[in-house]
């Protein structure tokens, strides 16, 4: 398992998002905590994870990889490495995810035309149904381009982008966890969400339903490319439980 460019590119601003201290990773990140994150110098912590995982021991090596990683929050190209460690241990753990529609040899179903006047409502896997090359793009499926100027609802997670208070920008992901600690998702399963000028929402920390207009378009920074969607809300609600 490798971390692509890509991947690291955005790793670094939803690393950088994460852990800058939004109240719902207090929990999470106590764990490691209590272990060694506060009081161990980095390359003993280090070290430490590192036995861990190179005995096989990875129920023990993974809080302390997650540990490694929050210290190099700032750092992503050194937070990689321990990123794809943790994605390993888990999956020999066998915390595997489930098959993801149009990745990996799994079949993928083309969008339909959505109704006029009536939202198309999708997840997120289902948005990004297919298996994209974020090193080189220009292979989104034309009846995903299609889609770019209708209205959709997606289902998902807040990671502001701007500040944590009058949000006006934030991407939203499939999975908080796996995004903070784990394998970044795809390109093709995230979503930058802008408010309309002047307006803004508040952090919320479960899963929202954002409804807006979808734009397709490969977007790039300095020769990365660092999203294909974003959507213009119109309403931001958080999800039925």
């Amino acid at each position: 398992m490798k971390v692509r460019r890509s991947h690291i590119v955005l790793y670094a601003g939803l690393l950088a998002a994460c852990l800058s201290g939004f109240p719902l990773l207090t929990a999470t990140t106590r764990a490691a905590d209590d272990i060694t994150f506060q009081t161990t110098p980095t390359a003993e912590l280090e070290q430490l994870a590192d036995d861990y995982y190179e005995q096989g021991q990875y129920k023990q090596a993974i809080p302390l990889l997650k540990a490694v990683a929050v210290r190099y929050r700032n750092e992503p190209e050194k937070a990689a490495p321990w990123i794809e460690k943790v994605a390993i241990a888990e999956q020999k753990l066998g915390v595997l995810s489930p098959p993801i529609e149009g990745m990996n040899g799994v079949p993928r179903t083309e969008h339909p035309v959505p109704k006029a006047g009536e939202p198309y409502e999708l997840s997120l896997h289902k948005l990004g149904n297919f298996d994209y090359d974020a090193e080189n793009g220009g292979n989104i499926p034309q009846d995903v381009q299609k889609l770019s100027g209708t209205t959709v609802k997606l289902r998902g997670f807040m990671i502001p982008l701007d500040q944590t208070d009058r949000i006006s920008r934030f991407v939203l992901v499939p999975d908080l966890f796996a995004c903070c600690f784990g394998q970044p998702p795809q390109l093709q399963h995230t979503v930058v969400v802008e408010t309309p000028k002047g307006k803004a929402v508040s952090y919320y920390p479960d899963e929202i339903d954002c409804t807006g207009t979808l734009s397709v378009n490969e977007k790039r920074e300095d020769g990365f490319i660092v999203s294909l969607f974003t959507l213009n809300v119109s309403s931001v609600k958080p999800a039925p439980k």
